[in-house]
Order: structure tokens, then C-alpha cells, then sequence
């Protein structure tokens, strides 16, 4: 397991106070959905997107759809 996966593991949800747990959800922009795999709340669902995510390949995505 690298180093970078361990510490997502140890990350809490600040409303449930228990560990986030790896799962699949779906991103949505502009009406255009996103199978992905991201650490989220077993109990209330709130998702955890890494800071490189959402400022390299979400962003690349946005501008795609936003340049259709």
C-alpha cells in the first residue's frame, strides 16, 4: 500500500466522526456523469476529493465540456 493511499485512510468525516472508506461514486457537470472511486462516509455519503483530482483531471474534464 503506497504512503499516499495510507494517509486518505485515516481521513474523518467531520460530521460522523468515523474513518472514510473507499467506494464508487458518480461526479456530475453539466449534466455529463463520472464513474469514479473515492474515500467516502460509509454513513452519510460525504465524498473526499483529493486536491490533485479536482485541479488536474476534473479540470481537464470541465474545460472539455465546457469547450463542447
Amino acid at each position: 500500500m503506497s504512503k499516499q493511499a495510507s494517509e486518505q485512510q485515516k481521513i474523518l468525516c467531520e460530521k460522523c466522526g468515523i474513518y472514510l472508506t473507499l467506494g464508487k461514486v458518480k461526479l456530475a457537470y453539466l449534466g455529463t456523469t463520472f464513474p469514479v472511486e473515492l474515500y467516502k462516509c460509509p454513513q452519510c455519503g460525504l465524498v473526499h476529493i483529493p486536491e490533485e483530482l479536482a485541479k488536474g483531471k476534473m479540470q481537464q474534464a470541465e474545460e472539455g465540456l465546457e469547450n463542447k
